[in-house]
């Protein structure tokens, strides 16, 4: 057989499996596509991915066998000490994209053995199969003749369903036209920052506070006036001028206090004297435990509060699923921003939602996953109040999916050191201290938020308990 000459576009594929190879990113014994799917990926003829393929196996890069796809040969694994390349320097950035690196970024959480405490996980087996895939047949089957671009506010029917919810469910009264459906809240909050923040304009954020919403609000170019909570939540007696306010009022992320009705109404009495606008976080406002539903803030000022719900904490997070409440004058501009981000959230997704909520489906499986939930975090206190007693200190059980755990006796400096010992054991424990202001005084004892919504009972229990071993050798 005569074997072709690489030509140019073969040399460039030749390149390209080679690099992949050296990255690491094919690793010995792995498959490749076959040549005809390379050709279809590079738009290039099979003979030439052929001509490629066969350079490569000469060199002794791959391995080829009649009847099978090709693979990568033995003894080119990357070395473990070898220096990753160099990341050329990118050019050319925008303001935006320097302030977006120059971020802290966030770590990826490490799998762990026995318990990972992170907050935000679900529990997959809470995920109502059954419901989710009857609804996504009924959706799939109401097809359209044809496929468009839906309206970037959201389906109108799903807007309708979720105006009823939202009566029902938080005393929330607004039309059709105030609900923009977002993929997921956070996109909602990136929304809020473009459109209410010009670069060198002030905001205000709760100390500690959610990070990605101090995040999209920094990249943005706003400059943040941190604003320390309590057990009632943000503190409002000396609030600054600013163009807008990010509170988490009905569950304060992290530290658990519910914003109380006198700082409820000097926030908006604030905001409506200084022309500014109230983004409220309703991120687990389905969990109640102890306490009666707190009412959100936009049910007391329409106008002024921006409310930021999400289908993240009762169905699932990797739904990406949201909506914002936006004031009647702001429903133009939050529509045209969401059609330049990304025309509307993905429309099948919604349709299903919009049978969950219409059959009543949703509405029982939060019922269901708040029994779920409030027995998790009993055993959770229970499992604490247990293992450590008087040596720690709980703040924020009465509502949502996680609480704080103060270690009386450890210093905060010793969290780095629990931190590591715990995932040796086999459990994900994530400090409070990085959700304080970064310029500011930190907490001096250490803190951890514990995330119960993704773990079962023995899980919960297993984890405690290694734990306690954990910090009776740290104090």
């Amino acid at each position: 057989m005569v074997q072709l000459e690489p030509d140019g576009v073969a040399r460039r594929i030749i390149a390209a499996i080679k690099e992949q190879i050296h990255s690491g990113a094919y690793r010995p014994g792995d498959r490749l596509p076959s040549t005809r799917a390379f050709a279809a990926e590079w738009g290039a003829s099979r003979t030439t991915v052929t001509a490629a393929y066969n350079q490569l196996d000469a060199e002794g890069y791959l391995i080829i066998r009649h009847g099978t796809r090709a693979i990568v040969a033995p003894g080119l694994e990357k070395a473990s000490g070898e220096a990753p390349v160099a990341a050329a320097s990118p050019r050319n950035l925008s303001a935006f994209a320097r302030r977006l690196l120059a971020l802290p970024p966030t770590a990826l959480a490490q799998p762990a053995r026995i318990a990972d405490f992170r907050y935000g996980d679900l529990s997959g087996a809470d995920f109502p199969v059954l419901a989710w895939r009857r609804a996504s047949s009924k959706a799939v089957l109401r097809r359209p003749a044809r496929l468009r671009y839906g309206d970037p506010q959201g389906s109108s029917v799903l807007r309708d369903a979720l105006q009823a919810y939202l009566w029902r469910a938080r005393g929330i009264n607004c039309t059709t036209n105030q609900i923009v459906i977002v993929n997921g809240s956070q996109q909602g909050l990136d929304l809020c920052a473009r459109l209410l923040l010009d670069p060198g304009d002030p905001f205000v954020i709760e100390n500690p506070g959610y990070l990605l919403a101090r995040h999209a609000f920094v990249a943005a170019g706003g400059i943040a006036i941190p604003i320390p909570v309590d057990a009632d939540g943000l503190r409002t007696e000396k609030l600054p001028p600013a163009r807008l306010a990010y509170v988490t009022p009905s569950h304060q992320f992290p530290l658990g206090g519910v914003l109380s009705a006198t700082r409820r109404r000097s926030l908006l009495a604030w905001a409506a004297g200084t022309g500014a606008y109230v983004v409220e976080d309703d991120y687990d406002g389905e969990y109640r435990h102890d306490i009666s539903p707190i009412p959100p803030l936009q049910a007391l000022d329409a106008d002024t509060v921006i409310y930021v719900g999400t289908l993240s904490k009762t169905l699932s997070p990797t739904l990406r699923l949201g909506y914002l409440v936006v004031p009647a004058s702001l429903r133009r501009a939050f529509s045209e921003a969401k059609r330049l981000t990304d025309r509307h959230a993905p429309m099948l997704e919604q349709d299903v939602l919009v049978e969950l909520l219409s059959s009543g489906a949703y509405e029982r499986h939060v019922r269901s996953i708040r029994r779920k939930n409030a027995e998790r975090r009993d055993m959770l206190l229970t499992a604490l109040t247990d293992r450590l007693g008087p040596r720690v200190a709980i703040a924020g059980a009465d509502t949502g999916l996680h609480v704080v755990a103060w270690m009386n006796g450890i210093d905060a400096g010793r969290e780095p050191a629990i931190i590591a010992a715990a995932r040796d054991a086999g459990i994900g424990l994530y400090p409070v201290s990085p959700l304080y202001d970064p310029s500011g005084p930190r907490p001096e004892t250490a803190g951890f938020i514990l995330g119960y919504a993704g773990l079962e009972a023995e899980a919960l229990r297993r984890g405690v308990a290694v734990l306690a071993t954990i910090l009776a050798e740290h104090r």
